[in-house]
Formats: structure tokens, C-alpha cells, sequence
């Protein structure tokens, strides 16, 4: 008769890193557990969350504070998963669960993917599913028809598709990246759900973005748009308050007043979920940022009440035109010059990038770019004759 498998411990651990400056969180299984995706036993799984030993402000403790309950969530999830009373060894559950997992369906797991996102993200999202079922010419398939040869030809797909929104045209490089991105998304989380036991997200590389004009305001100009009226003053407040912290149209336009904080010793930040990536994050923001938000409601009540896309469109080309503005200047502009200033300014690439809420800062580096053309510019200001 079969022995039955022994009762398993996860403990959740810290270890130091970065010379002590911060903790890595990570669990420790007793005795170790088959891991399918090495074909190995181990006895750690790292969680990617870190503490910082010693916070200095009371950002770095709520940062501290989100990321030890997260561990301690997913340390009293596993250790649920893995109390099962099971005659199976941890190597033939393994085995089993790669067969049960393989025969499952795939579009369903990605329409739940899309379902938690909201907005025009839920859009991309959908355009995205419907890309991969055009591919597949079938609605449906299971996890075990999923390679990596099989997302690489999707890719190329993606690269020569037409447009659904125009069919006449084909669809664009930067379109194609971003839906292609949706399906890089789902295998990635599938593979750490364990419903994949091969990482293919990182065996197939992206589609390489193509360089888009990305307009921004000089110093000067943003100072313009301060002192000029705009036909609706909650636009002119949002786009000010863009300019002064990085924050997506997306984000400022959902902003409620309980996600504005502010502490005695730091100043104002905001705690919120971004629409885009769906990730919370911590932003410090400066005084005068605090100071446009007004007089705090009520906690439920939206901090820029009133605000519509629609005047967004009507109204930044009038308030931008009355400030002698040019330049085609949309509200995701204010975003770019927010970034451009900063590093203009002198703020390190690093610290923009996490300002931003960007997860890797390959996505910051195109704003080095820009600046170097500012630069360039600026080098004609300066006239002797």
C-alpha cells in the first residue's frame, strides 16, 4: 500500500539583500515540493516582494506594511492548497495536475484575464482575444495546444494583419504590439497560476515598438498654461495636476478623495490602482499639486468632480491656443511633460521611472530621447546678432 504523503510546512521567511538595505520575502516549504516547471524538488519559493529595512518616511511603511500582508496572503494560500489529504506523492500530483491543466480551455482563462480590466483597457483587451481567435480560426483552444512556435506565428500574424476598426488599412506596429502584449500578458500569469508549466511568454520575444512623435510642453509653456483660462476649469485643474504629477487621464479621472493622503513628516501622496496596469502604487506629489486638488470631500466623492473626455477634447485645444500653444497638445501630453521636465531638471531615469509606475524602465528610456532633441533645440535660444 502507498504511503501518504507528508504533511507540508510553508513558513514564510526574510533575506537580506542589496547589503542589508532591503528584505527579500520568500517561502520555505517543509519538506520540499515538486516543482513541474524545473522537474526538480525545492524548498523556496521567492515572492518578488520586498521590505525596505530601514524606512525613513511614512511612504516606505505602507509600502512595508502592502507587501508583508500580500506574503502572508499567498503564505496561507499555498499552505491551504497543499493541505489536501492526497495518496499521490508530490511528484505524481505534479504529473497529474500538467495532464488535468493540459486539456482545459484557453480563451476562457483570457476573457477572465480581460474582466479585470475596465475602460478602454477592457477594449484592447477585447480586440485582443478577437486577433488570437482570427489566428486560430476556431473560438477555443486547450492549454497543451499552446507552444511556443504557435505564439511566435501569431506574432507574425499580428504583424500583418488588417485593422478591425478600419479595414482598409493594415493594422499598426504599436497596435500590434499592444495586443500582442495581451496574449504575452495571459501566459505570463498562467505561468505563475502553474496552468502552464513551461514559460513561454519569456520564450517568445515582443514586438519592438516603432518611435511615435510624443509632443510635450518647455517649462515656459506649462508656466503659460498656469496663468491662462481655460472654458472649463475642472479640465485646466486636471491637466495641471498632469503636469505636476505623471498621472494618466485614466487614473485622474476615477481619483477619489480617500485615496489622497497626506503625512506630517512627507507631505501629500496619493494611494491608488492604476487603470492601465492594473497595480497599486504609492506617489508622492508636491505641494503645489496638493494645493489644485482644493478643499478635501468626501471620501467617495471624485476629487475632480465633473470631469468628461469629451471636454477634455473640446476644450485643451482652446486653453492651449489661448496660451499661444502651436503644438498639437492632447492630455496624455501633460503626462510627457511631467517625464521630460524631470529629467530635464535633473531627476535620475530610476526615480522617474517608478514616479511614472513604469515596470521596467526600458519604458522611461524613450524619454532620454527627447530630451536630448530638447536640447538641441535649445541650443538655437541663444543669438548674439
Amino acid at each position: 500500500m502507498m504511503k501518504k504523503a507528508k504533511k507540508i510546512k510553508v513558513t514564510l521567511r526574510k533575506k537580506p539583500i542589496s547589503m542589508g538595505k532591503r528584505i527579500s520575502l520568500y517561502l520555505d516549504y517543509y519538506p520540499p515540493i515538486y516543482d513541474a516547471a524545473t522537474n526538480e524538488f525545492t524548498r523556496r519559493e521567492f515572492l518578488r516582494l520586498y521590505l525596505i529595512t530601514r524606512p525613513t518616511n511614512a511612504i516606505d511603511k505602507i509600502v512595508n506594511e502592502e507587501n508583508l500582508n500580500t506574503a502572508k496572503m499567498i503564505q496561507v494560500r499555498r499552505q491551504t492548497e497543499l493541505m489536501k489529504d492526497d495518496i499521490y506523492t508530490e511528484f505524481e500530483k505534479g504529473l497529474l495536475q500538467i495532464k488535468e491543466i493540459g486539456s482545459m480551455s484557453f480563451m476562457p482563462y483570457f476573457q477572465k484575464q480581460a474582466d479585470k480590466k475596465i475602460g478602454t483597457n477592457y477594449d484592447i483587451w477585447e480586440y485582443a482575444m478577437g486577433y488570437f481567435r482570427d489566428f486560430l480560426d476556431r473560438d477555443d483552444i486547450t492549454f497543451s495546444e499552446i507552444t511556443s512556435v504557435l505564439v511566435e506565428d501569431f506574432r507574425d500574424y499580428m504583424l500583418q494583419a488588417k485593422s478591425k476598426r478600419m479595414p482598409d488599412r493594415k493594422l499598426s506596429n504599436n497596435s500590434a504590439q499592444s495586443y500582442f502584449n495581451k496574449l504575452k500578458a495571459t501566459l505570463k500569469q498562467a505561468y505563475k497560476e502553474g496552468l502552464l508549466h513551461v514559460d513561454i511568454n519569456r520564450q517568445v520575444d515582443y514586438i519592438k515598438e516603432q518611435e511615435t512623435q510624443r509632443n510635450f510642453l518647455y517649462l515656459e509653456e506649462a508656466q503659460r498654461l498656469f496663468v491662462t483660462d481655460c472654458p472649463k476649469e475642472v479640465v485646466k485643474s486636471a491637466g495641471l495636476f498632469s503636469i505636476l504629477t505623471g498621472m494618466r487621464y485614466s487614473d485622474i479621472e476615477k481619483l477619489e478623495w480617500s485615496e489622497i493622503e497626506y503625512s506630517q513628516y512627507d507631505g501629500p501622496f496619493i494611494r491608488f490602482k492604476q487603470q492601465k496596469t492594473d497595480r497599486q502604487q504609492t506617489l508622492p506629489i508636491s505641494e503645489h499639486a496638493f494645493e489644485l486638488l482644493g478643499d478635501r470631500k468626501t471620501p467617495q466623492q471624485k476629487v475632480f468632480d465633473g470631469l468628461r473626455k469629451w471636454d477634455i477634447d473640446r476644450f485643451i485645444p482652446i486653453w492651449t491656443a489661448a496660451a499661444g500653444i502651436t503644438k498639437h497638445i492632447t492630455f496624455h501630453c501633460f503626462r510627457h511633460t511631467y517625464a521630460t521636465l524631470q529629467l530635464n531638471l535633473g531627476t535620475d531615469i530610476f526615480t522617474v521611472s517608478k514616479l511614472l509606475g513604469h515596470k521596467s524602465i526600458r519604458t522611461t528610456q524613450v524619454y532620454t530621447k527627447i530630451i536630448d532633441k530638447a536640447k538641441r533645440e535649445s541650443t538655437g535660444r541663444i543669438k548674439l546678432r
